[in-house]
Order: C-alpha cells, then structure tokens, then sequence
C-alpha cells in the first residue's frame, strides 16, 4: 500500500499572470489601497468545511477589531449536487451567515465578504489566486485538495507572496508543510492563523512560498501519473516473485555440500542486520570478538574471497575490519578499498543536491524528537530508530514523500531502509559495485546476504547458481531467507570451520 499525492499542471497556473486574459482579469478586480484579500474556493459540500470557516472569520473580526475594513474575505462555491435538498439547505445555511457578518460589521464602503456561487474559468480563477494575500482552505476531510496546490503556484510576486492556510484534515498538508496548518474546528485557532498571515513578514512569506512552489514544480501531475504507472508494474513483478525459502535442514546441508567442492567461492556481505543486529546508536553496532574470528578464518581460506559491503562510511570500516585484509565496500558501493589498501570512488564528486536536501531533513529532525541526520561522501541518511515509533512510522512516509516529489529532476534517489531514509546519487548502489567481482570468472560457489531494499539491487545481479539469502522478513529477490542475524552467523561459522574435500586432509 502507497499513497500517491496527486500533482497539479504547476507551469500553467505559475505563468498565469502573464497571459494578458489573466492580466486583464487581474486589472479587473477592485483592491482597495491597503486592503487585504482572503480567498476561499471550493466545491459546495458540507465536507469543505465552509460553515466552520465563516463562523472562524466572524471570530476573527470581533477578536481583531483593528482588521475591520482593512480585509475582505472572498467565498467562491462551485455549486454541487444541486438537485439534492441537503445540500440547497446548506448553502441557504452559507448564504445566511454570509448575510449576517456582512449586516454586522459592514459599511457603506466595505463589504466584509464577498460571495460568488458558480464556478470560475481559469483566468478569473488564476486572477483571484493571484491578488489574494491569503488563502483560506479549511476542508473537515479532503483527500488532496488541489486548491491549495493551485494557490501556491499562483504566488510568484516576490515583493507579495501569499500565504496558505490549510486545514490537517486535507491530504495536500503532508506535502505543504510550509502552509500554517490548522484544526478546522477550532475557530479560535483559525483566527489565530488569520492574524499570523496577515502579518507576516515578507522574508517569511516569500520562504515559505519558494519552498512549497519547488516541490509543486517537481512533482506535477504527469510526474504523479508516471510514479502511480510504475508503482502498479512494481506491484505485477512481486507478484511474480516467489517469497524466499528458509534455508534450514537439508537445504542448508546442500549449501555447505557445495562449498565443500568448490574450488573458488565469493562471499558477498552486507554488514548490518546481516552479521550484526541494530542499535539505537550507529557506532554501538561495532563486530564482536567472534565475528571477528569468523571472518578471518573465512578469509584465510586462499579458495575464498570475502567482500563486506556496506552503508557505513570508510573511517568506520576501515577501523573495524582493516586489520582482516578483506575487501571492504563502503557507502552502498560509493567507494571500494582495493588490495592495496587504497580507497577508490566509484562516482564522480558532485553534491550540490545536498543543499537542496538538507533543510528538508533538518525540518523532519525538529518535528521527529529522537531523529538525526547522519551525512556520508554521497548520500545523506535520515535515521529515526531512537523516536517514538508510532510517529517515526508516520513522518518517514511523510518524508519520503516530501522527498521524492523534491528529488522529481535530480539524479539522486529516495530510498527507505529499517528505521531509515536515504537520499544518494542513483548510480550508487551494491549491485553496480559488486559486479566487477562477480563477472570476473566462473564462480561454483557465491553466497550474497543482506537484510534490506539497498541488498536486493545485489541479488538481482547476481548469476543462477549463486546463493542469495535475505536475513529476516520482507519480500524479497532472494532464493533463500535466513530468520535471524544470530542464525546467518552460525551458518558462517560453520562454513569458516569446513574444509572443502578437494583440499586434502594433513
């Protein structure tokens, strides 16, 4: 299951007001000096919220009376269901209350709100987007609303941004969270927002507005169609996959059977969930003694060839296992260490994209308490195994999909691991980095293990007769699965004690 946030056609609604039919819409519309506009549109349905939002402005105008005059509020309601007596009474309902804030606290030369029930074209839409200082949007359950996506695109005056206020309940919050987001039943709160928008400064405006505009301009309608087509093929192919067999009892004696008579065997490791479980801290789930023990007498064999691959960085490898004489993959396949020692870079330098990326993580480290940012040589991880895990459930996908609708252009990509989620250039990843490897001769016997999404970029490279075991739950490409880390070490052991029956017995 995935949700798909639908995008909108950005360019058309950001270059409307240089269409002269938008212009001359624009020059149309009555703005007083020093008036302020708030604009609310939306579908005639009790599910808009259009009842609670002007009992919210009525609050706000006898809470503040200093704004009386100075704003006006502009409801335009597409008329719905119109043979459908509920909702003819609702919108008398609408009409009524409009009819008495305006009785209340109008003049002679201002009208407190303005009331249009049909709907508009685009240019006098787009016209209104653009003039508004705020808009007000309010829904009580809306599972986007397009709206509020059309509004932001609208804003391109620097000098005079606009300002979004959004109700929680609306899908498209999860994705503007530069919008002042609020509770559509507490009106007190909405005025609250009121006030804060009319007020606030034009770096801010302008901040939030470019914020929420660059992710709108990246993840547009026809990129929302190409992700939800590719989802539904992703989709197709796993269902295609067969779930992995536990590699346990006889099938486990056929594995070791054949690495007793191979004569060349490549063992292709990721590290943690693999060889070690995880830790709250990254720098705790250090290799124990034993581990230690097995790896190098895996090592030592001159018939095999062990290479870790792992999303730690290099210093940490390089402590840990530098000593063993192994090859070391780190980053993902960012960087490989080759027999001499040396390290190389796989990827060509160039991380731009991180300061693009950084702030958008840095906010989900303020709204997720626990959550930290850990930045490797081509890639940035966002880590939340230390927050409460309801939360951290519900602000990874938050993330995710923040992220991907940000990353829509770049060549980098998004990807979510356990209690994670990482951005790093598309051209990294294990696959690509062990099929130098891999491809250098015949090998009779291969064992590749892993625990997550970044392992089965290995196993989908990997040749018919190789071995590949996912350590733990979860679909996966691998043929063999192994229940836990402790287990997938035993087996290691017991393979590290063996010798093959071609070698002979001193």
């Amino acid at each position: 299951m995935d949700a798909f946030p639908m995008g909108i056609d950005y360019q058309r609604f950001a270059e409307s007001s240089r269409r002269p039919d938008v212009v001359k819409e624009i020059k149309k519309i009555h703005h007083p000096q020093g008036q302020q506009f708030i604009v609310s549109v939306d579908r005639l349905d009790y599910t808009k919220g259009i009842l609670n939002r002007l009992e919210a402005y009525e609050w706000f105008l006898r809470q503040y009376p200093e704004y009386r005059e100075k704003v006006c509020l502009v409801v335009v309601a597409v008329p719905s269901r119109t043979k459908v007596d509920v909702y003819n009474e609702l919108r008398e309902q609408i009409e009524r209350i409009i009819g008495h804030i305006n009785g209340e606290y109008g003049s002679l030369d201002w009208t407190p709100v303005s009331y249009l029930y049909r709907s508009l074209p685009f240019e006098k839409l787009a016209a209104l987007y653009a003039v508004a200082d705020v808009a007000l949007i309010t829904p009580l359950r809306d599972g986007m609303n397009l709206v509020a996506k059309e509004f932001v695109a609208c804003q391109q005056d620097k000098n005079n941004p606009g300002v979004l206020i959004l109700s929680e309940m609306a899908g498209a919050a999860s994705e503007l969270a530069e919008a002042i987001v609020i509770n559509p039943y507490d009106k007190e709160s909405i005025a609250s927002a009121l006030r804060q928008a009319l007020e606030m400064p034009q770096a801010e405006r302008l901040k939030r507005a470019q914020m929420m505009q660059e992710r709108l301009r990246r993840y547009t309608v026809a990129r929302w169609a190409g992700d939800f087509l590719q989802s539904l093929d992703l989709v197709k192919t796993k269902q295609h996959l067969h779930g992995p067999t536990p590699l346990v009892g006889s099938v486990q004696k056929k594995l070791i059977n054949t690495y007793k008579t191979a004569a060349e065997r490549l063992f292709l490791l990721d590290y943690d969930g693999t060889l070690v479980g995880f830790t709250k801290q990254p720098d705790d789930a250090k290799p124990d003694k034993t581990l230690l023990q097995t790896l190098r007498s895996l090592n030592a064999n001159p018939h095999n060839t062990v290479i870790i691959i792992s999303g730690r960085d290099r210093d940490t490898l390089e402590q840990w296992f530098g000593s063993l004489n192994l090859t070391l993959i780190a980053e993902h396949g960012a960087y490989v260490r080759d027999d001499s020692g040396t390290w190389i870079a796989q990827v060509k330098p160039g991380n731009e994209w991180k300061e693009i990326i950084r702030p958008m993580l840095e906010l989900y480290v303020d709204r997720t308490p626990g959550s930290f940012i850990e930045e490797k040589t081509f890639s940035l991880v966002w880590h939340c195994r230390k927050s409460e895990p309801d939360l951290a459930t519900l602000r990874t996908q938050e993330l995710k999909d923040a992220l991907m609708a940000m990353t829509a252009n770049l060549q980098i990509g998004v990807f979510e691991g356990a209690k994670i989620v990482e951005v790093k250039h598309i051209g990294v990843n294990k696959g690509q980095a062990v099929l130098p490897w891999v491809s250098r001769q015949q090998w009779p016997f291969i064992l590749a293990a892993g625990d997550d999404y970044t392992d089965e970029d290995m196993f989908a490279v990997m040749p018919e007769n190789a071995i590949t075991c996912k350590i733990g739950l979860g679909p996966s490409r691998a043929q063999y699965r192994v229940s836990t880390v402790e287990d997938f070490r035993q087996l290691l052991t017991t393979l590290a004690n063996l010798k093959p029956k071609s070698q002979k017995q001193p």
